[in-house]
């Protein structure tokens, strides 16, 4: 069923909510003030809703139409190995996919990497760095509080998001390589849609 409106996916929850609907509110969007638990935002002067989604997910609404538009960080593009119309590199959402080992780690580059587990959230970025590199390592896959796992046996070595590296610091750790630097991204679902094209002008190619 075709729908008469716009739709744009944020992250429901996370560091890119707050800037991601000041970005939109900078465009001229009023959005209506919802519970944070809610999962759609109306716009009140124009015919745009906005849906509110795991980081995860997102890709999977762009791709399927359900959004018109969205706004995520690169690094979800790059773990998915997926490839999405990018519209705007927006000046937030900045951080860095990095490996660390603990201070006192004999770990001193990547090649040192060779037999050693690896604890990440972003396997699949992970696995693809070290292919590249030719390094046989574990991959463990944690869901959060990754930066723990070296003081508790799990991991001789960790690969994360960090924006300032003081989680890394906080937890005695320290990088040793940089595997690619993201930040947030509007991008476009590849389904053609006069709706869309006007969003474009009105709001974008203008700005």
């Amino acid at each position: 069923m075709k729908r008469n409106n716009v739709r744009i996916a944020v992250q429901k929850d996370g560091r890119l909510r707050a800037s991601s609907l000041k970005f939109l509110e900078s465009l001229g969007l009023a959005i209506k003030k919802v519970d944070e638990r809610a999962l759609v935002a109306q716009c009140s002067n124009e015919n745009v809703e906005i849906l509110y989604v795991r980081h995860s997910d997102i890709p999977k609404y762009v791709l399927n139409g359900v959004a018109d538009f969205a706004i995520l960080g690169a690094n979800v593009l790059y773990e998915n190995s997926l490839e999405l119309k990018k519209i705007k590199t927006l000046d937030f959402g900045q951080c860095s996919l990095k490996i660390a080992v603990p201070k006192e780690s004999p770990i001193k580059n990547i090649i040192d990497l060779n037999g050693e587990r690896i604890a990440t959230s972003y396997p699949n970025s992970l696995c693809k760095f070290l292919q590249s590199q030719k390094i046989h390592a574990s991959i463990i896959e944690i869901n959060g509080s990754v930066e723990v796992t070296p003081s508790l046996g799990l991991a001789d070595a960790i690969c994360d998001l960090t924006q300032t590296g003081n989680t890394l610091k906080a937890n005695g750790l320290r990088s040793i390589h940089t595997i690619f630097d993201s930040v947030a991204l509007f991008v476009e679902s590849p389904f053609e849609d006069s709706l869309k094209k006007k969003f474009i002008e009105k709001f974008l190619e203008s700005k």
